[in-house]
């Protein structure tokens, strides 16, 4: 039973996933017509560096958000804030009614580290743990670009297929045998990302709603998100109602030596 609540306590600051709130960020009006050339041009290096430099840039990033997450059926609603250090570390503080914080955790590209101040448990992990839930095709930076809205590095490469739809880009390829597909729109921002592999009934697939204003930057504050990895799904939305880049941040954690380890 611990180890079980543990785990969707880790899984939760693994996804950091949120839902509706009644404070709401700015929502800023994407374009909805092609105003960018180089998303249909035939030189793929060029469509490739203009998607690019569309992506959002940074070095640190503070969200919050309210949060729903559904793993197999069994729905929770917290708060979180969500901090970020480019490529480093993504931490996470949890918090339920009244603001009492359940969790912390901190994800870095190596390991997972969680502790439940519910049951008094930590949980230490290598990355892959997280793997066994998302699938193979997720890894840390795979988690930072869902979480700003960018695409995941690894699939706009020379080899995918670039496809005009509408107003919209498609992009589409094989990576390690999950068949991918993002949907960029007319602003080159992602719209949609799609990873599937049904050898080992794995698939990813998000959903970049309504955008908002950071100071220069664009990003989603709506994203919905549905994992399924052999008979584990998970499936969440993320509302943030504050985000902010490029700020002084702490990343404080640190285990209670009465804690135990879940088995």
């Amino acid at each position: 039973m611990r180890k079980n609540i543990l785990n969707k306590i880790a899984l939760l600051a693994f996804l950091v996933l949120a839902a509706s709130c009644s404070k709401k960020l700015a929502v800023v009006k994407r374009p909805v017509v092609d105003s960018v050339a180089a998303a249909k041009v035939n030189d793929t290096e060029t469509r490739l560096a203009a998607i690019r430099s569309k992506q959002t840039t940074f070095n640190t990033f503070s969200g919050k958000a309210k949060a729903k997450l559904d793993v197999n059926g069994d729905a929770n609603d917290v708060t979180l804030n969500i901090r970020i250090n480019r490529d480093q570390k993504i931490w996470v503080s949890i918090t339920a009614i009244a603001g009492i914080e359940v969790a912390r955790a901190v994800i870095t590209p190596d390991s997972l580290l969680v502790v439940n101040r519910l049951q008094g448990l930590y949980l230490k992990k290598p990355f892959n743990y997280v793997q066994q839930f998302a699938g193979r095709q997720v890894n840390f930076k795979t988690i930072q670009s869902i979480l700003i809205g960018n695409a995941i590095s690894e699939l706009l490469t020379e080899s995918a297929v670039y496809t005009p739809e509408g107003t919209n880009t498609a992009v589409t390829g094989n990576l390690q045998g999950y068949i991918y597909k993002l949907l960029l729109g007319a602003d080159l921002k992602v719209s949609q990302t799609s990873l599937t592999n049904q050898a080992v009934k794995q698939s990813l697939q998000v959903t970049n709603g309504a955008f908002t204003q950071a100071g220069t930057r664009v990003i989603p504050s709506q994203i919905d998100i549905n994992s399924t990895a052999g008979n584990k799904k998970i499936v969440a939305s993320l509302r943030y109602t504050k985000v902010d880049f490029d700020i002084p941040l702490e990343y404080p954690f640190s285990i209670p030596k009465s804690y135990q380890p879940a088995n």
